[in-house]
């Protein structure tokens, strides 16, 4: 790729193209949990909704998801740095802000609540589901639906500034 300013070879646009798929795996994630997982399993009764979440926070951590997980952040954040003196260089820091945000949500308060549900231990034994169930549901389908329009903001600063990028 080539920086239309300068004239020469960079890796701009295609560290840009990265961070926008990765932003768009990332967002998906958190837009799938709010439009579909979490009301399927607010169907559930309190053992299932345990149980089930335990082991969605137990498989999805693994390599796939992580690649855009931290991936989406550390492709934003290069790209913000490379665009820093472009004309989309607004679009790709509003872009940056939105994930970096999502990511601070994610580690701060989803991760904590994942961590308290898995503490409880095995749903067959937890004396009483109901109550670890409304401590952990609320807040984390709250703070979910924050993430999904966060990261969706910033999937669309990205795209942005790609079509910007693609322009120049």
């Amino acid at each position: 790729m080539t920086d239309n300013s300068t004239g020469r070879r960079t890796t701009a646009g295609g560290v840009l193209v990265a961070a926008t798929v990765a932003m768009g795996l990332f967002a998906g994630v958190f837009y799938v949990f709010a439009c579909n997982i979490m009301p399927s399993l607010s169907r559930s009764d309190d053992r299932v909704f345990i149980e089930v979440m335990q082991n969605i926070n137990d498989q999805i951590q693994n390599p796939v998801f992580f690649l855009s997980f931290l991936g989406a952040p550390l492709l934003a954040a290069i790209a913000a740095w490379q665009s820093r003196r472009s004309p989309h260089r607004w679009w790709v820091f509003a872009g940056f802000a939105g994930v970096a945000l999502a990511f601070l949500l994610t580690v701060t308060v989803n991760i904590p609540l994942n961590d308290e549900l898995a503490d409880a231990g095995d749903p067959a034994r937890i004396a009483d589901p109901a109550a670890v169930r409304e401590d952990f549901e609320d807040p984390w389908v709250a703070w979910n639906v924050v993430r999904a329009l966060l990261s969706t903001l910033a999937l669309a600063c990205l795209a942005r500034a790609l079509r910007l990028y693609r322009r120049a």
